[in-house]
């Protein structure tokens, strides 16, 4: 673990931070607002709030441009959550609900090398890390029947596409600061 975290910088580390701490505090102010759409819809609001806190993995990783660190985001959140005793009843759970889809964002952005199109592998980072989460939670919490699976598994699919674009579109904006 000690040879992994060498790899990052303090800079990086501070980054890692930031957007695990972004990512924690945006989450129930957004899953609060969708719930409105999907509570008469028997749909898990954060299957379609999901993209929109799973963007800062994405961004993250997109900033600090090392592998595994949208895994040490999520990782990060994970801690965050279970010490603070916030957001959520997952428990220990945590550990597995918020760094699995760090992984995944990770795994996506090296299966399509992504220096050669980052908005491509954004928007496949956003999908993979937002359906990681609304299968996990499905399987964790939810058990949903097929019908309304497939339902919040598009809805999940839709809203990470946004938000991996939308961390894309954050990425270059602050690529003009040298960050």
């Amino acid at each position: 673990m000690k040879a992994f975290l060498n790899q990052f910088t303090v800079f990086d580390l501070v980054l890692i931070a930031m957007m695990a701490a972004l990512g924690v505090a945006v989450k129930p102010i957004v899953v609060g607002l969708v719930h409105i759409l999907t509570g008469p819809l028997f749909i898990p609001g954060g299957s379609l709030a999901g993209g929109f806190y799973m963007m800062w993995l994405v961004l993250g990783a997109a900033l600090i441009k090392k592998r595994g660190s949208a895994s040490l985001i999520g990782m990060v959140q994970a801690i965050m959550v279970l010490a603070a005793g916030i957001y959520g009843s997952h428990g220990m759970l945590s550990l597995l609900t918020y760094t699995l889809p760090g992984i995944a964002v990770d795994l996506l952005l090296w299966l399509s090398r992504w220096q050669a199109d980052a908005k491509q592998a954004m928007f496949m980072g956003g999908i993979g890390a937002n359906l990681c989460g609304v299968i996990l939670s499905n399987l964790i919490f939810f058990r949903l029947p097929l019908l309304p699976l497939v339902f919040s598994m598009s809805a999940g699919a839709l809203s990470g596409a946004v938000g991996g674009l939308l961390a894309w579109f954050l990425a270059q904006r602050l690529s003009k600061f040298n960050i």
